[in-house]
């Protein structure tokens, strides 16, 4: 059974870093996709960061030069570190794995930039 779990959400300042870590499991065919979503309060939900398979990365233009996503194959971990975190990026972020036989997501972690 593929499983999906994130972790590292929390409170942080505005200006502030947080570094957040997908772990997926139960995994028997190759992943297509990996990434990062978002969804705020009364908004849908959005792509924040994205790895596909051999590498090529993709961004919300909201968070170019903000946040980098990264990928430790060997573990099937995802991770995404956040920086110059700004109020607006305050949402739960999913993580959402692509196989070949479906689409996968974990439960969120809140993510809450605030003085």
């Amino acid at each position: 059974q593929v499983q999906v779990v994130e972790s590292g959400g929390g409170l942080v300042q505005p200006g502030g870093s947080l570094s957040l870590s997908c772990s997926a499991s139960g995994i028997t065919w190759r992943i297509y996709e990996m990434g990062w979503y978002r969804q705020a309060p009364g908004k849908q939900r959005e792509l924040v960061a994205s790895i596909i398979r051999g590498g090529t990365t993709n961004y919300a233009d909201s968070v170019k030069g903000r946040f980098t996503v990264s990928r430790e194959n060997a573990k099937n971990t995802l991770n995404l570190q956040m920086n110059s975190l700004k109020p607006e990026d305050t949402a739960v972020y999913y993580c959402k794995l692509v196989l070949g036989y479906g689409d996968y997501w974990g439960r969120g972690t809140q993510v809450t930039v605030s003085s």
